[in-house]
């Protein structure tokens, strides 16, 4: 499976536009996690960026991306800004894409759960943890995403930047509470203490969506608003559709992103 930073290179160099050192993406993903939108700094030749407009650059690297992936908008930058130095970084995380999750369930309970990974903890037992990174990460929010009816799909996350696997850590830490298979007190024990090592488990990565990025040098663009959870199928009660079903919510996501690009296609 390419990547967009792959994709991106090779478009770079099909346009001759590129150097060594000239990308910088803002975040990067586990394979098999939806991107609606992120932020890249490509430094172009300065004959390229003088004399064609933003539009037009656009326009270009689309004609050599493959579907899937997609420039959305174009501007210039201070040379210093550095697109990993965002403000805020928003995810979703389709819950009803785990297996375990319960067809019916009690609301309160995972938006309790949702409610104890806000704020500033240490999150050595909900991430993979890599050398030389600091586990401690402030939430800004984890709130429950509720379809018109009353139904918990999923959830938002928000923070200034995440450690690796976190979100679907957290997605399964909410996700097992809510099933049965956790307690409450499983998690906040987790939280509390980060010496003592525990795997709650990891949450699919096609459950993960990278929603919106928010950057101080950077316009957002795009709504802030979470997509309409009618826009996915209700869930079988029977079992043995959960993986016919997931191929389709699967197809109903790419469709979904599909839309949101096309409509903001300079």
């Amino acid at each position: 499976m390419g990547t967009v930073e792959g994709s991106l290179i090779q478009a770079l160099k099909r346009l001759t536009w590129w150097t060594e050192g000239c990308l910088e993406i803002c975040s990067r993903t586990d394979a098999g996690v939806s991107v609606r939108m992120n932020l890249v700094r490509i430094d172009i030749p300065k004959n390229v960026s003088n004399n064609l407009p933003n539009e037009s650059i656009v326009r270009a690297l689309n004609d050599h991306l493959p579907i899937g992936a997609v420039a959305l908008k174009s501007s210039k930058s201070n040379p210093n800004s550095k697109v990993r130095y965002a403000y805020k970084r928003q995810y979703l995380y389709l819950l009803e894409s785990i297996e375990e999750w319960p067809i019916e369930s009690d609301p309160q309970l995972p938006t309790l759960v949702c409610s104890l990974f806000e704020g500033q903890h240490d999150f050595s037992n909900f991430c993979k943890l890599e050398r030389e990174t600091d586990p401690i990460r402030t939430v800004d929010s984890c709130v429950p995403w509720f379809s018109q009816d009353g139904r918990m799909i999923g959830f938002s996350i928000c923070a200034r930047s995440f450690v690796w696997n976190q979100v679907r850590r957290i997605a399964s830490a909410i996700s097992g509470v809510t099933s049965g298979r956790l307690s409450v007190s499983d998690i906040k024990s987790a939280l509390l203490n980060p010496e003592k090592r525990v795997d709650l488990g990891r949450a699919p990565a096609d459950g993960l969506i990278l929603w919106s990025i928010f950057h101080s040098d950077f316009n957002h663009f795009l709504s802030e608003e979470l997509p309409s959870p009618e826009f996915f199928s209700r869930r079988p009660e029977d079992p043995r559709e959960f993986r016919r079903w997931r191929s389709m919510s699967n197809y109903e996501l790419s469709v979904l992103l599909e839309r949101e690009w096309q409509t903001r296609i300079d």
